[in-house]
């Protein structure tokens, strides 16, 4: 982009933060107001119906005014002699208090990086490197495969075996016992999700967790899912190390690795020789991308301000918020399954008891990737396929194809909903289409 174009679209941010009120201003008294959450997200304003959040978050304008005041900013690597040093530092340590908070976790635990993936790649080589020949490590089916394949990887270079816990398609449900019975005094860590990206099925992580810390195993919990719907208490879930990803949650593109810092203070990762040893920075490889951590910040601050009527700290507020968000969600997800119900030829997959409000759906007679091509015709954003979730694709039966996956967000609204059942009715009602 050339720099008087740059200029520009940072001048119209800032334009548009400055006549925009706080959440807190625009919401005071009202409860949740959506109407006032959408005003804050210029995306929107494109027209289309946003169901894709699953796989990413629009940004509300204050994360993006924050990643580029972080930029055009004086900044340098993190010191404290020169105000750019300094600012750098201001950021690091702005952000680990902000996830600390959202996450109930400690400042020093929270581990920058590139994605999930990456931080949970890096973490299963470092954890492999302290298992012997014929250890033992949990997955599951119903995750992610980031939450999957670095464990089989780090599993195979340490001569460690894998074993795998099922979860009932025909009730989108991982139970305690389901994991359980893969456990032994040789289990060295237990790999599940918080929340399914693909159904939304919430498994019971700390009852999980129970178990393996009774067998002495670790507790890697993909959060990247949950995190973006519900509050989230590391010690009540008993996570021992807890993955997430701002931009699910309203925030720009990176991942965040939380932990007890004495846990991390028993590990070894690989690093360069300079670098410090100090946790969590030495888990962190090379210079923070200090505008995508600022923009977590934002991202917190947001959520935090979702509740008006929420006061006290920061963790108190975005308890409260994430709350709020999770009862709107909730109510519009139900608006949603009742008007699938009323459909022909709708199968629902996501049936869990307690699920995020994250929807997948195939048909009994049409293909799901027709259905996301119709949809996006009408400007209803409501993508098909596995979402990287292929174990649990293969164990519903729909192979490596997958379904349409209908996700709502803090800035879903009625009307949005209404859209998309109108959409899939449509749909529904067109004659069959043929491919050659």
């Amino acid at each position: 982009m050339e720099p008087s174009r740059a200029l520009t679209l940072v001048l119209w941010i800032n334009v548009a933060v400055e006549h925009v009120p706080a959440p807190s201003e625009r919401l005071v008294g009202m409860g949740y107001d959506v109407r006032a959450v959408r005003a804050r997200f210029p995306a929107l304003a494109a027209g289309a119906a946003h169901f894709d959040g699953p796989g990413g978050t629009l940004t509300p304008d204050s994360v993006a005014s924050a990643v580029a005041t972080t930029l055009l900013a004086p900044l340098a690597n993190r010191g404290v002699i020169t105000a750019a040093e300094r600012a750098a530092d201001g950021v690091v340590v702005a952000a680990r208090a902000a996830m600390a908070d959202l996450l109930g976790g400690a400042a020093q635990g929270m581990i920058f990086g590139r994605s999930m993936t990456a931080l949970t790649f890096a973490m299963a080589r470092t954890l492999a490197a302290t298992w012997r020949p014929g250890d033992e490590v949990v997955v599951s089916r119903l995750d992610h495969d980031a939450n999957i394949r670095p464990w089989l990887y780090a599993a195979d270079a340490a001569d460690a075996v894998v074993r795998w816990s099922e979860f009932d398609p025909r009730t989108a449900e991982l139970t305690v016992a389901d994991v359980a019975r893969h456990l032994s005094a040789r289990t060295r860590l237990v790999a599940v999700t918080g929340g399914s990206n693909l159904l939304g099925t919430r498994p019971p992580v700390d009852l999980i967790a129970a178990a393996a810390h009774e067998r002495g195993a670790l507790v890697f919990v993909d959060g990247v899912h949950l995190t973006a719907h519900a509050p989230v208490d590391l010690h009540a879930l008993g996570a021992d190390l807890y993955a997430c990803s701002p931009y699910k949650f309203l925030g720009p593109h990176c991942g965040v690795l939380a932990a007890d810092p004495a846990l991390l203070e028993m590990l070894t990762p690989h690093k360069l020789l300079p670098s410090t040893d100090a946790v969590p920075e030495c888990f962190e490889l090379g210079t923070l991308p200090y505008e995508l951590l600022a923009g977590t910040t934002a991202a917190v601050d947001f959520l935090a301000g979702l509740d008006p009527d929420a006061t006290g700290t920061r963790r108190e507020r975005l308890t409260a918020g994430m709350t709020a968000v999770e009862k709107h969600e909730d109510r519009l997800r139900r608006r949603v399954e009742d008007g699938l119900a009323a459909l022909p030829g709708v199968v629902v997959h996501s049936r869990a008891l307690s699920r995020t409000p994250t929807l997948l759906l195939s048909f009994s007679d049409r293909d799901s990737g027709d259905a996301y091509r119709f949809l996006a015709g009408l400007g209803v954003n409501a993508p098909a396929g596995t979402f990287y979730a292929l174990e649990a694709s293969r164990r519903l039966g729909l192979g490596d194809s997958g379904a349409l996956r209908v996700g709502i967000a803090p800035y879903t609204d009625d009307d949005d909903v209404d859209r998309l059942l109108a959409g899939l009715d449509a749909f529904l009602a067109r004659p069959e289409e043929t491919h050659g």
